[in-house]
């Protein structure tokens, strides 16, 4: 049974490339695979360290390398672009990923069970179905705007700008049948959103480490299930900061010679969780700061001396850290943790 030191895969979805290392110093295996073939040559070799980029079906064949008995890691493809020589094809890409993983330094991403990918697929279709649910107010408000009919903003008011529409008698009965197929849409979508969530708070009920999540104020039911969802394993962060800096709310640096330079943070890593963290640190902070307690009083001094929106970040910031902490320790929430480091923001 032949033996390689590390594999390099490049996906794609009939034809995959591998690029095979049987030791350092000799020539690579490079073979392209069908579908059909490409986990028979995985089962004729011996366990070996497989590498593939973090792309579409990747947690789905690292599953099914892991069950062959293989070393599965994921690299994030903005990773190996730098190891790709000149041009680029299947078999370039297969050799960069193959020289990628080997790096010491080289960061990887968990491998998610499908458990957790089908919990991240229902928080993805709510996520869609809230933007498209916009998208269909947005047209419905601009339509009747061209006759003259309007009503509050709010997500809230749709009834009453429907309601509106039916009561003109400035809007022609064929501009009611648009009005009707709108207002059959968005009861669809919200019927449907509604239904998203409550799968969620299902699962949320029968998962311990989303409960435990549910206890830090802000953290509702949505943020814990999300998080533990794209986080299958909090080891994988050094520490809390790091945690902070994957879903983009540390500052960006750019240092040199000796000087430390911070800007606005980064914005770099997971938009939806960091998203979700910044709309439970913008309600707390509504109403933190006229309470009692650590909490209050380190939201307090930070506005004192900073911007809201920038005391909302920070804030959100210390929620990362907190359910990074709570992840890894398995330690319910305590209040007075809120207060620490608040110096160095």
């Amino acid at each position: 049974m032949k033996s390689y030191i590390r594999i390099g895969v490049d996906l794609a979805k009939n034809f995959f490339q591998v690029h095979a290392l049987p030791e350092e110093g000799v020539p690579a295996l490079q073979r392209k695979l069908s579908r059909a073939k490409f986990l028979d040559f995985f089962r004729n070799i011996a366990p070996s360290r497989v590498g593939m980029e973090a792309c579409a079906t990747a947690h789905h064949w690292a599953r099914a390398l892991q069950a062959l008995g293989h070393d599965v890691v994921l690299i994030p493809p903005a990773y190996t672009k730098a190891y790709v020589k000149r041009g680029k094809n299947d078999a370039v890409d297969a050799e960069a990923i193959c020289e990628a993983m080997s790096r010491p330094g080289m960061r990887f991403v968990p491998v998610k069970t499908i458990e957790q990918q089908a919990l991240l697929s229902l928080h993805k279709q709510r996520e869609l179905l809230i933007k498209q649910q916009t998208m269909a107010v947005n047209a419905l408000r601009a339509f009747l705007a061209e006759f003259g009919l309007v009503a509050a903003k709010s997500i809230c008011r749709v009834p009453d700008l429907l309601d509106v529409g039916r009561d003109s008698t400035a809007l022609p009965a064929t501009a009611k049948v648009r009005l009707e197929i709108d207002a059959e849409v968005l009861l669809a979508i919200s019927k449907a959103i509604k239904g998203l969530e409550q799968e969620i708070a299902r699962h949320h009920a029968i998962n311990p480490v989303s409960q435990l999540l549910d206890g830090v104020p802000g953290i509702g039911v949505l943020i814990a299930s999300a998080v533990v969802a794209y986080v299958p394993d909090p080891k994988h962060f050094r520490s809390g900061r790091d945690f902070s800096a994957w879903l983009g709310l540390t500052p960006r640096e750019h240092s040199s010679g000796g000087k430390s330079t911070l800007g606005h943070i980064s914005k770099q890593g997971n938009p939806y969780l960091r998203k979700l963290l910044v709309l439970a640190a913008t309600s707390l902070l509504r109403v933190q700061p006229q309470r009692q307690g650590p909490l209050a009083e380190w939201l307090r001094a930070l506005l004192v001396r900073k911007p809201a929106r920038l005391v909302t970040v920070a804030l959100a910031n210390r929620l990362a850290r907190i359910l990074w902490a709570m992840m890894k320790g398995g330690e319910e929430f305590r209040v007075e943790i809120f207060a620490r480091g608040a110096a160095a923001v």
